[in-house]
């Protein structure tokens, strides 16, 4: 039972090089950042703390993904992968657009506005960009220790990859959210940070975009 204990477990050394690789990657700025940084901003901390939590998720799927071998497909298949590719870039682009129209963007609460969900836009914005599939599939198994029970340990991995995801986008969305007070008092630097955080997250799917096609 200690032996197959022990092929579960990840080996302390090899999980601190994971932490330290995994830390500079998540610290590294992307869309997910940008996502949290714009919910954040234009509808406050919980919005924000909704978003860190979906793009979480969102790890947590890609993980799934890389264990039973769902990415490997994307990698072999360049229809598949040029499909999800397509789609999450034009998620994004909507995103912005809806962004830059957005009349509404800081105006407080009050019933009238339409129903939205950052949590499950967050998830979507995360799962529909099969690159990260592909970074999860060549990034999680270099520190899977020994052949045994494989998809456990990828399992544990993404969690922690996850558990550490929140962590920042959580600080980025409590930190960010301060600027929205800021900015109710000031409409046109509010009608300017709209635009950016639009014409961002337009950028990042053409960017996406791009490099499907390429």
């Amino acid at each position: 039972m200690l032996e197959a204990l022990r092929t579960v477990l990840l080996d302390p050394a090899l999980l601190a090089v994971y932490l330290l690789a995994a830390g500079a990657m998540i610290l590294s700025p992307g869309p997910d950042t940008v996502y949290v940084l714009t919910r954040s901003v234009g509808d406050g901390r919980e919005s924000g703390l909704a978003s860190a939590a979906g793009i979480s998720v969102g790890v947590l799927v890609h993980t799934l993904a890389a264990a039973v071998g769902l990415a490997a497909i994307f990698r072999a298949s360049e229809v598949a992968f040029a499909a999800v590719t397509y789609v999450g870039a034009a998620y994004l682009v909507y995103l912005g657009v809806r962004t830059i129209r957005e009349t509404e963007l800081l105006a407080e609460g009050d019933g009238t506005a339409v129903e939205e969900n950052p949590f499950r836009e967050a998830v979507i914005v995360n799962v529909a960009n099969p690159q990260v599939a592909l970074f999860f599939l060549a990034f999680l198994p270099q520190f899977v220790d020994g052949a045994s029970h494989v998809p456990t340990q990828l399992s544990v991995l993404g969690g922690i990859y996850a558990l550490l995801t929140m962590a920042y986008l959580g600080t980025v969305a409590l930190a960010s959210s301060g600027v929205r007070t800021l900015l109710t008092t000031r409409p046109r630097l509010a009608t300017g940070v709209q635009w950016l955080s639009g014409l961002v997250l337009i950028g990042l799917g053409l960017r996406l975009f791009v490099g499907g096609v390429g």
